[in-house]
């Protein structure tokens, strides 16, 4: 099996684009978002978590999700929905204000993100991961997992 470095990064601006279009922004601005959106996931997600997690990420996104991670450094999981949308900022450093501005936008912003994704990897992969998430998280996303016809009890 020889490594297909194009297809990675045709899948990674496919990404980067759709978050682009959805949220009607620059290609620049979608990638400090979606950057930022899996790195406060990460910081907030166990281990194994992160694991499940980046095993369905596409290539060019694994690369995003692991630059800078301390994978044996301790996480706090953030039980509010505020409080992960200020961790969201928080990864986006100085142009937070301008990237994510309210809380309305901030959750926007994560939508598209994650709504990408399901559209990015394969099968029950999607749902499988928001089922491995805690279930406040679960309950922020439920829009979209009414969406993509996640089903459950803790939904």
């Amino acid at each position: 099996m020889s490594l297909d470095f194009l297809q990675y990064a045709a899948k990674g601006n496919a990404f980067v684009n759709q978050v682009a279009e959805e949220l009607n922004i620059s290609r620049d601005q979608s990638g400090r978002i979606i950057r930022s959106v899996l790195h406060a996931l990460r910081n907030r997600l166990s281990l194994q978590e992160s694991f499940q997690l980046l095993a369905q990420l596409p290539m060019a996104l694994k690369s995003v999700y692991v630059d800078g991670w301390k994978p044996d450094s301790e996480f706090e999981r953030i039980r509010h929905l505020d409080d992960f949308l200020n961790e969201i900022r928080k990864e986006d450093g100085g142009l937070a204000g301008y990237d994510f501005g309210n809380n309305q936008r901030a959750l926007a912003a994560v939508y598209a993100v994650l709504e990408t994704l399901h559209d990015s990897i394969s099968g029950g992969a999607f749902e499988s991961f928001i089922k491995t998430l805690p279930e406040s998280y679960q309950v922020w996303m439920e829009p979209l997992t009414k969406k993509a016809g996640v089903s459950g009890s803790s939904l």
